[in-house]
This record gives C-alpha cells, sequence and structure tokens, in this order.
C-alpha cells in the first residue's frame, strides 16, 4: 500500500473523530442527552482499557508467555462479572461526593486531604508516563511496518511520535477543557471513544477471521497449530506459573478500578451506577472478543514471518505479508484507535488531578486571600492549568518515549503501570469498606507500596537499580508485587487500628461506607451575611449564570425567594459536592470553610452521627419528606411575614415622604404666588418668583405622574405601542438621558458595542423608561472612587435577550434586596437622592407588562440588574389592556 494512502486515511480518520468530537459536544449543551447516556456508549467508552498494550502488545505477550496474557482480561471481567455490585456501589458514592478522579475519591474519604491526593497524583503521573510513551511506540512503529512496505515511503523516527502527541494533545484539551462546571462529563471526547471502540473491535475481529479461515484451515487447524506450539521446548514461556497467574490476575484486576483512565470513563463519566446493569455483562463480552483471536494470530505469525519479526507487529506484518493492503489499513485504524484514546482520556484524567491536587491549592496557597473576595477568576485559572497539564503529561510520554529508544517490549511497559496504579488498591477499598481506616494509614500504605514500587519495579525497567532477587522458583515481577501490595496493605491497616480518624475523617467514613448523604455539622453554618460571598466564590468557579441558577433553586427549595439562600448544613454540603466536581474535593472542602467561616469540629459535636448509621438511614427515609415540606411552607411564612413587617413600616414612611413631597411644592406655589399679587415688585423679582412657582409645579407634576403611571400599570390598563428597535439605540438614549441625573461624577462606561446590536419588538419608550431608571439610580448610588458602570447584553438560545446593568460599589445590604422592587422603599435616605423611591417599582411594572423580568443579581461586586425581555412581543398587558 502506498505510504500516502496510509497518512490520507489516518488524516481522514482524525478529521471523523474530530467531528463527531464536536457533534456530541453540540448535542449535550443543547441538552439532547439521551443517547450520549445510552449504556451502550457508556459500555464502549470502558474499551479505553483496551490500549496499544492488548491490541498489538496481547499478541506479543501471547507469542512469547503463551496464555499468559490472558490474565490481562480475566481480571477486569472477574471485576465486572463477579463484582459488579461492588462497582454500583463505587460509582453511587462517587457520585454522591461529586469525586473528579482517583485521588480525588481516597482524599474525600480521608478527610479531604489534599496532600494524600497529591501523592496520589504523583504516582499516576509517574505510572502513567511509561504507558503513555507505549502508546506513541505503537504508533510509530505501525507507520514504520508500512513506510518499509512501500518503495517511496520516508524515513520514520520521533518526528512521527511527536506529531501524534501533539494533535491529541490539541483533541484533549479542545474537548477535555472546553468548561468547568460541577458534575462536568466530556460528552464529546466519551462519544468519541465509542467510536473507536467499534473500530478497533471489527479490525481485531476482520484480522482473526481472516487468519483462521483465510491462512488456515479453520478452528481445528488453529487448535492442532497451538497445541504443537505449546509441546515445543523451545518455547519456556509458555509454560503456565501459577505465581504469575495469580499476581497478573490480581494486578489487572486493580488496574480497571485505579487507572486514571477507567476511572475517569468508569466512574467520572458516568450518568448513574444503572449504566453498570448492561456493562456488567457486555464489556466482560467486549474482553472476550477481544482476547478471541490472539493465539491464532500469535501462533500463525510466528510460523509465516521471520524469525525476527516483531511479535508486538504480528497485527499489522500478517496482513501486509499475505498482500491483504485494505486489511491491514483497517488494523493500522484499530490500533490507532486504541493508542489514542487510551492518551485522550489519560491526559484529561491526568490533568485534572493535577490541576485539582496541584497547581490550584498552590495558587490559593500563594495569594492567601479568601477565595470569595478574589477578584481574579478562579474559572480560567483552573482551565488553563488543566490545558499546560495536559501539554506536560503528553510531553513526558513523548521525552520517556525518545530516551527509551522505544525499544521495550509492549506488554512489559503496559505492566509497569498497572504495578504503580494497583498501590491505591488497598486505601479505596479500605476506606469503602471500613470506617476505622484512617487518613495515617492511608498514608502509610500508599507511601510504603509507593516506595517499594519505585525501588522494585519502575527503576529497574528503566535500567537503574536491580531488581529484588526472590527464592529459587520464584518470578522476580510477581514477588515484587506481591511485597509491595503486601507491605502496603499491612501498614494501611496496622497504622489505621492504632490511630484514630478526626471528625471529618469520621464524618466522611460514614458516608462512604454506609452510602449515605454527608451532611456538615450546624456549627459550620454562621453568618447570614457569607452567604453573598459564597455566591460571588461559586461565580469564579461555574461562570456567573450556573452558580446564579444554583444558588436561585437551592433558595427556591427552602422557601425563599431571590438568590441567597440560608446557609443550612445541607446548603453548604451540597454546595461543597458541586463546587468538588470542579475543583477537587480538597480544594472544595477548603474553600467553602476560608469563605463560610468554619469552626473546627470536636468528636462530642459528632457523637450523634458517627456511631448511628443504620439509624440515621431510617431516620431519614421517614421523615425526609415531611421535614423538606415543613422546613420550606415554614420559610415561605417567615419571609412573608418578615417582608410585610418591613413593607408596614415602609408604608408609613411612604406616606409621610409622599406628603411631604406633596406639601412642600404646593406650599412653595401658593406662598410664592401671593408675593406675586404684592404691587411694588420689581420685573426682575417678579421672575425669579415665577421661575419658582415653575420649578416647584414641575416637580410635583413628575411625583403625580409616577403615582398615576404605577397606578395604570398595576391595574392592568396600560397602553403599549409595540415596535421594532435596535437594543444598541436603546442604551445609546438611556445614558444620554441618564447623564443629567449627577453629572458632575465622571463614569466609566464599560460595553460590548457588537453584542448590543439585537433587534427586538417591544415597546421601546416603556424599555426605554427601565434603562434610564437602573442607569440613573448607578449614577446616583454607586460609591466607588473611580465608578464604572457595565452594560452586557446577551442572546439566550431560544429565548429572548438579557441585559445586565452593574456597577463596581458597595451593592445594596443583603437584608434590602428582598424589598427594593416594592413601592413603599427605597434604595436609600431621601436625603441622599430625593424623590419618592417609586423607580424601581415601576420598572418592575413595566416589565411584567411587556413579558420580561427585573431583577436584582447579588454576589456581583457592586449593585447588578439583569433586565429579561421575552422572545415573542407582548401582544396584550398582563391584565388584559390593549
Amino acid at each position: 500500500m502506498p505510504f500516502e494512502t496510509l497518512v490520507a486515511g489516518c488524516l481522514a480518520y482524525v478529521v471523523l473523530m474530530f467531528g463527531v468530537a464536536f457533534a456530541a459536544d453540540r448535542a449535550a449543551q443543547r441538552g439532547h442527552v439521551r443517547w450520549l447516556d445510552h449504556p451502550a456508549v457508556y459500555t464502549l467508552s470502558l474499551s479505553v482499557y483496551c490500549s496499544a498494550w492488548t491490541f498489538y502488545g496481547a499478541v506479543g505477550y501471547a507469542s512469547r508467555s503463551g496464555l499468559e496474557f490472558a490474565t490481562i482480561y480475566i481480571g477486569p471481567t472477574i471485576v465486572f462479572t463477579g463484582a459488579w455490585w461492588g462497582l454500583r456501589r463505587l460509582v453511587r458514592v462517587a457520585r454522591m461526593h461529586h469525586v473528579t478522579s482517583v485521588a480525588d475519591l481516597i482524599s474525600a474519604r480521608f478527610g479531604k486531604s489534599n496532600p494524600l491526593a497529591a501523592m496520589i497524583t504523583l504516582i499516576a503521573v509517574i505510572a502513567a508516563t511509561p504507558y503513555i510513551a507505549l502508546q506513541l511506540q505503537s504508533v510509530s512503529l505501525s507507520f514504520e511496518v508500512f513506510a518499509t512496505q512501500s518503495p517511496n515511503g520516508p524515513e520514520i523516527g520521533g518526528g512521527t511520535a511527536l506529531w501524534v502527541a501533539a494533535g491529541l494533545a490539541l483533541f484533549s484539551i479542545l474537548f477535555g477543557t472546553r468548561n468547568l462546571a460541577a458534575d462536568e462529563r466530556h460528552h464529546g471526547v466519551v462519544t468519541a471513544i465509542a467510536l473507536e471502540a467499534v473500530v478497533k473491535l471489527l479490525a481485531f475481529l476482520a484480522l482473526g477471521i481472516f487468519v483462521v479461515w483465510g491462512l488456515a484451515d479453520g478452528p481445528a487447524d488453529i487448535v492442532a497449530r497451538i497445541s504443537a506450539a505449546a509441546e515445543d521446548p523451545a518455547r519456556e514461556g509458555w509454560v503456565l506459573r501459577p505465581d504469575r497467574w495469580t499476581t497478573l490476575t490480581i494486578v489487572s484486576a486493580a488496574a480497571v478500578l485505579t487507572l486514571p483512565r477507567m476511572f475517569q470513563v468508569m466512574v467520572v463519566e458516568a450518568a448513574d451506577e444503572e449504566r453498570l446493569h448492561v456493562a456488567g455483562w457486555a464489556f466482560p463480552a467486549y474482553l472476550f472478543a477481544m482476547s478471541l483471536f490472539v493465539l491464532p494470530i500469535a501462533v500463525m505469525g510466528a510460523e509465516m514471518l521471520p524469525t525476527d519479526a516483531n511479535p508486538d507487529l504480528y497485527m499489522l506484518t500478517l496482513p501486509q505479508a499475505s498482500g491483504q493492503n485494505l486489511l491491514a489499513l483497517l488494523v493500522f485504524l484499530g490500533g490507532f484507535s486504541a493508542a489514542t484514546s487510551m492518551v485522550v482520556v489519560s491526559a484529561i484524567a491526568l490533568a485534572t488531578m493535577i490541576s485539582n491536587h496541584w497547581l490550584t491549592p498552590l495558587w490559593l496557597l500563594l495569594r492567601r486571600r479568601p477565595a470569595g473576595d478574589d477578584p481574579e477568576d478562579l474559572r480560567g485559572f483552573v482551565l488553563n492549568a488543566r490545558r499546560l497539564a495536559i501539554l506536560a503529561v503528553v510531553g513526558a510520554g513523548w521525552v520517556y518515549h525518545q530516551a527509551s529508544g522505544g525499544t521495550s517490549a509492549l506488554a512489559a511497559m503496559g505492566l509497569v503501570a498497572f504495578t504503580g496504579m494497583a498501590q491505591v488498591l488497598p486505601a479505596m477499598l479500605g476506606g469503602l469498606l471500613w470506617r476505622g481506616a484512617n487518613r495515617m494509614g492511608a498514608y502509610a500504605g500508599v507511601g510504603t507500596g509507593f516506595a517499594l514500587w519505585l525501588a522494585t519495579i519502575f527503576l529497574p525497567s528503566i535500567g537503574i537499580g536491580v531488581a529484588p532477587v526472590p527464592a529459587e522458583g520464584v518470578d522476580a515481577l510477581s514477588f515484587a508485587i506481591f511485597l509491595s501490595l503486601s507491605l502496603n496493605t499491612l501498614a494501611f491497616i496496622t497504622v489505621s487500628i492504632f490511630g484514630f480518624p478526626d471528625p471529618v475523617e469520621r464524618l466522611q467514613g460514614l458516608s462512604f461506607v454506609s452510602t449515605i448523604q454527608p451532611i456538615r455539622h450546624s456549627r459550620m453554618a454562621r453568618a447570614e451575611d457569607r452567604a453573598e460571598p459564597l455566591l460571588a466564590m461559586a461565580r469564579r468557579v461555574w461562570g456567573a449564570d450556573a452558580a446564579l441558577h444554583y444558588f436561585q433553586a437551592q433558595a427556591a427549595a427552602q422557601g425563599k425567594s431571590g438568590f441567597l439562600p440560608d446557609l443550612t448544613p445541607g446548603f453548604l454540603t451540597g454546595l461543597e459536592r458541586r463546587l468538588a466536581g470542579s475543583i477537587g474535593a480538597a480544594t472544595a472542602h477548603a474553600m467553602i470553610d476560608r469563605v463560610a467561616g468554619g469552626m473546627a469540629l470536636t468528636v462530642s459535636d459528632l457523637m450523634e452521627v458517627a456511631d448511628e448509621a443504620q439509624r440515621a438511614k431510617e431516620e431519614a427515609q421517614r421523615l425526609e419528606s415531611a421535614t423538606t415540606e415543613l422546613e420550606r411552607t415554614a420559610r415561605q411564612l417567615r419571609e412573608a411575614n418578615d417582608k410585610l413587617t418591613a413593607l408596614s413600616v415602609q408604608k408609613d414612611a411612604f406616606l409621610g415622604q409622599i406628603s411631604h413631597e406633596l406639601r412642600t411644592p404646593m406650599t412653595s406655589v401658593r406662598a410664592f404666588s401671593e408675593i406675586l399679587k404684592t404691587p411694588d415688585l420689581s420685573d426682575e423679582e417678579r421672575s425669579r418668583f415665577a421661575g419658582i412657582i415653575h420649578d416647584e409645579a414641575g416637580r410635583l407634576t413628575r411625583l403625580l405622574d409616577d403615582l398615576l403611571d404605577l397606578s395604570v400599570l398595576e391595574s392592568g390598563n396600560a397602553q403599549l405601542t409595540v415596535s421594532a428597535a435596535n437594543l444598541h439605540d436603546l442604551i445609546d438614549r438611556a445614558l444620554s438621558a441618564a447623564s443629567a441625573t449627577r453629572p458632575e461624577r465622571v463614569f466609566t462606561i464599560d460595553r460590548d458595542l457588537p453584542s448590543e446590536h439585537l433587534g427586538v419588538i417591544t415597546d421601546p419608550d416603556r424599555l426605554l423608561q427601565v434603562l434610564i431608571n437602573v442607569i440613573g439610580n448607578a449614577r446616583k448610588y454607586c460609591d466607588a472612587e473611580r465608578p464604572v458602570l457595565t452594560i452586557r447584553v446577551m442572546r439566550r438560545e431560544g429565548n429572548g435577550p438579557q441585559i445586565d446593568i452593574g456597577d463596581n460599589g458597595a451593592g445594596i445590604d443583603t437584608a434590602r434586596q428582598s424589598l427594593i422592587f416594592e413601592k413603599f422603599s427605597r434604595l436609600n435616605e431621601s436625603t441622599r437622592a430625593g424623590g419618592a423611591g417609586l423607580g424601581l417599582a415601576i420598572c418592575r411594572e413595566i416589565m411584567a407588562v411587556l413579558g420580561g423580568e427585573i431583577s436584582y443579581l447579588p454576589g456581583q461586586g457592586g449593585a447588578a440588574f439583569r433586565i429579561t425581555l421575552p422572545s415573542r412581543p407582548p401582544a396584550i398587558s398582563r391584565r388584559g389592556g390593549v
């Protein structure tokens, strides 16, 4: 096959993967996730386990060691078929705590310890580096096979691996770091991996069928050839060794739970644990299909190809030698899929761990500020940190590939990663099953296993140090794995027995082992005035709209209006868990405590819950529904009573103010009218007094106009003049009109002019009235030394536009935010602003008549209002007026 054809096919395949990922992400953004969450897509995404090691390396492994290759399939099969209910429990707990990685899971269990998560991240990075290098090596070797067979084939060197690494890093960044949200899932990446799973399975089965029925004479002939090869004395590696079989099966079972890429697709990307109903049998079936023809291909390759042929490349060289160019291309794409899917998911998972447990905690530590008061955008920092981490992870794999020369057998390189991540298994299982496990035990176990793995497996694999020499007849690798895992487990159990978990660990242990929702202690909920800083913090992590939506939903669930819920233990717990889905459990815990004013807990604080898991679950089931409803009703009544009380006081003040506002101009008009009757007034004095009468009459007219306008709007008899208008023009007019309010103040106007050019069909004069009032209020009340007025117009898909207008002043007190749109309420003292305080009440009624809404946005660093317009023009007023 011409090498150019191979390159063209590879590029077309890459374009297809980009297209599939982009289409899936777009569908997810539009809410069309039903087919993306199908159990078949989830099951196929688990095939990321079958990397280049299992696609190419399994045949090479079988050529050297016979049936021993099957251990890499038997371990995951046992986990999924024999313990799938345990996997469901793992997914349930992980989703409950919104964990983002295997390091985050263990950190969350053991007191939300970020140093422990950082240690596990270090293990994962070191273990994954040779494994990523393995994938790059497999792609390079695949290109080399075709280049040497093509008469005009180019020289293949490290450049191919570099280009592949760069492309995979780009794909990971584009579709793995698009946003930062609670329960973030990468639909585009998962869908592309599912398609790649189909490609590599079809390629493997196609080659297997060709080998059995094309090169051999059917299954009976293949069985005879395998039997003959097993009896060949030259194949010493084909002798079954129980110690290696047992050890490698355990390591493979551990890998499917602890490898960052497997945890990512199996746990983080799972919509819920019900996906495992199908995956419990479908994924083992997939593994069986991927292993079915390994031995036939290995045996036929050894018989038909030269003795110096690389067994790891039998998958490609067999169809090449047989003249099956299209089959060889299909196999190449299958191997390319196996390698690229592993690198992409590993890079995303490791980048999440690095940003959450290394870079973000370090950034917060260096800044030494409360997260809610930080003016910078943490969301942007985390996303950029993940992008840089992806480049670093993939780059490290390429450097390892270049440094090692790409000569190691694929299976040997894969075992390094498997055995490294297996060291976190005791802490993972112990944390899920044993409430007595504690943080110091996890440190001791993971640290011991990590040190032994480095000394006995990893460093010897790169030519540094010497592997331990066991007793005669015992395999060195099996001995090293047994030694590291045994001492790991022993240290974990021993230190946990003699240690004692702190209060947070006890709460987390209760939640993990008993699978119940974690709840912060009530002493953690202090000071209602901390709700707005929490909203500001969440806004910087999730973005403004997502944070406002979450806080508004939580306030509504408590029976409150607005955006600021009470800081109940349940709310703080839910907020922390959702933040953990974006930045990790440990970082989220630290940020919540710094902003909400968390207090240290004592053991006595937790005695009622620490030893009563069953009672807690039964009580929760019995009282949850009734308690929630009673709390919601009580909050609604309490809020309504508080508002009525405040409005009653405001009403008295309003009536007094109205009386004053009416009496003052009337008194002036009457007094100066009497003066004008004086016959000996000069023309200058007569003109001056007439001007005063005119001004006071105008003031009286404006007040009466406001009262009449509000009365008409509330009665539903407002007349609308609907026409097309450009929001940009209306905002310009509003800024010009409002500039007469305190003209001595110089405001900086921050606008995004291109986004303002939106056409709307509304009553332009009424909408202009609202804009003038909001902008005028900002000019009145913004107390910043250098005032800035920010105006942003956003188009909402399927809805009308929204206009956000905010300043950089002190904002409005939390206690007054729920009353500012009431007609008896004033933004501030009359001595400061003047007028009767009807402006925002009129704005609310105007927007209701226009079919839209005006609301106050807390947590924006100043007073901010959102004006929302309907997608369709108003046809009639709210109460039937035309």
